[in-house]
């Protein structure tokens, strides 16, 4: 375990979370109120004091991408980890060595180069923007939540959902997660591009569905994507 205690380790799933700025210690006291284990890198030791007194996660000064700092914030037995300091180039270095060194199965990064966003992306190391996305889509990146909502008209009766649907829907056409969830999919984004659907489109792995349901069907929506298709293997 490292130089983690078993009662630290039972709380939760362990997040390190590397930059403690203003979405970091966001983040990382988000994390912390759900009963999470969180460590959190920074390389100023000031930046802590941004997390307070009552802040009971693990502090560590250090460069995020440095093995020893890493595995002083628990990342051998870490569920997630994201990398939110000022810098893309060390946030994406820390990521690919949480991802590729240390096998961690959720990483995010966030980025301020779009066009550097979309690459990695396609490397399968989720981004997110510094203006458009904030320290509630990282929680969702790092716990690995299948639905978030996105959006919802003025009057509150329609709402479009972001969905990652279960596994088992891959292969499976689009329009038969439409039949059984009740919502309308008005875009697939696919390997961190946007596509339109068309009456032929298949779910693919990795997916991401942003899907129109009023208000009241929205939770058949979520019920549905998180399983698997009827008939099919979990």
């Amino acid at each position: 375990m490292g130089n983690w205690t078993r009662k630290e380790l039972c709380r939760g799933v362990h997040i390190v979370v590397m930059g403690c700025g203003r979405v970091g210690s966001s983040l990382a006291h988000q994390l912390a109120r759900r009963d999470h284990s969180v460590s959190v890198i920074d390389q100023d030791p000031l930046a802590f004091r941004r997390l307070g007194d009552s802040f009971e996660g693990r502090q560590v000064k250090g460069v995020g991408f440095d093995r020893e700092t890493l595995i002083a914030a628990g990342i051998e037995e870490a569920d997630a980890f994201a990398a939110v300091s000022s810098g893309d180039n060390s946030n994406i270095i820390a990521a690919r060595v949480a991802r590729e060194t240390f096998g961690v199965a959720r990483v995010v990064a966030r980025i301020y180069d779009p066009k550097r966003a979309e690459v990695y992306e396609r490397l399968g190391i989720p981004t997110v923007a510094t203006v458009p996305w904030t320290a509630s889509r990282l929680l969702k990146g790092v716990l690995g939540e299948a639905t978030a909502e996105a959006w919802r008209d003025p009057s509150g009766a329609v709402t479009m959902l972001h969905v990652t649907p279960h596994e088992g829907w891959v292969g499976k056409p689009l329009s038969e997660f439409e039949l059984a969830s009740g919502g309308r999919v008005a875009l697939v984004t696919r390997f961190g591009v946007g596509q339109l659907p068309t009456p032929g489109t298949v779910i693919q792995s990795g997916d991401g569905l942003h899907v129109m349901a009023t208000d009241e069907g929205a939770l058949i929506v979520k019920n549905v994507a998180i399983q698997a298709p009827q008939g099919a293997h979990a």
